[in-house]
């Protein structure tokens, strides 16, 4: 049983509320942090021991400095949205590991949205940034080749929304279909391993989003050759 149930009855579906649950959890811990680095002397010293704020950090750090070697130095403007995306993602996956809760990241809409605002977002920077020269992303190196490379490229960037989506709904679908039939099966320790993988999916599958995100987007930013 699911705990969407009552309100998917009064018309709201599980995606929409598993997703609004993903923002209210990642608002609230946003929330905390802030209040934790307001306060007297709260954004000099970390805390003590393993706190969400350490975690946060560090992870933030970490992605940050991945943002800088695949976008470059312009990596500040577009960190925003590779974070969301990370962390909504995340938080969607681990929800997804919690018997009768399930996360957004298990639904066709939730993965399309997400990829569809990277890919999006990747060729609004490259039209930003070069004007109409960016449509020599799309000729490649050879001038006498360049339609051949136009219809070719045409499809290829496309193709990146439904590998974005359908890479991160495949692995996350399967992987907690795994562990609700273990748990109904053998409602033990089986399933705690199966959940433990799923775990490292769930991280790993967020940065690989995140992670080609940057990587579109710092091609675009990128001049072509």
């Amino acid at each position: 049983m699911s705990i969407y149930g009552p309100l998917e009855q009064m018309g709201i579906p599980a995606v929409v509320q598993s997703a609004l649950l993903a923002g209210i959890l990642l608002f609230a811990s946003a929330m905390m942090v802030r209040r934790q680095i307001a306060a007297t002397g709260g954004g000099v010293l970390p805390d003590e021991g393993i706190s969400i704020r350490n975690v946060l950090e560090f992870v933030v750090q970490n992605l940050a400095q991945i943002a800088r070697e695949n976008m470059g130095d312009e990596y500040r403007k577009y960190f925003p949205l590779v974070g969301t995306i990370f962390f909504f993602i995340l938080v969607s996956n681990l929800l997804g590991l919690i018997p009768g809760v399930g996360g957004a990241s298990s639904y066709v809409e939730t993965t399309t949205a997400w990829a569809i605002i990277s890919v999006v977002t990747a060729e609004a920077v490259g039209i930003r940034k070069h004007g109409f020269g960016y449509i020599k992303h799309y000729l490649g190196p050879v001038v006498w080749l360049a339609p051949f490379f136009f219809i070719l490229e045409i499809p290829i960037h496309i193709s990146r929304i439904i590998t974005l989506s359908v890479r991160l709904l495949a692995n996350m679908f399967a992987d907690h279909t795994i562990v609700s039939v273990w748990i109904l099966l053998v409602p033990a320790i089986v399933p705690a391993i199966f959940m433990g993988l799923g775990l490292v999916i769930a991280v790993l599958q967020a940065f690989v989003f995140s992670l080609l995100t940057m990587v579109y987007i710092g091609q675009a930013l990128e001049e072509a050759h």
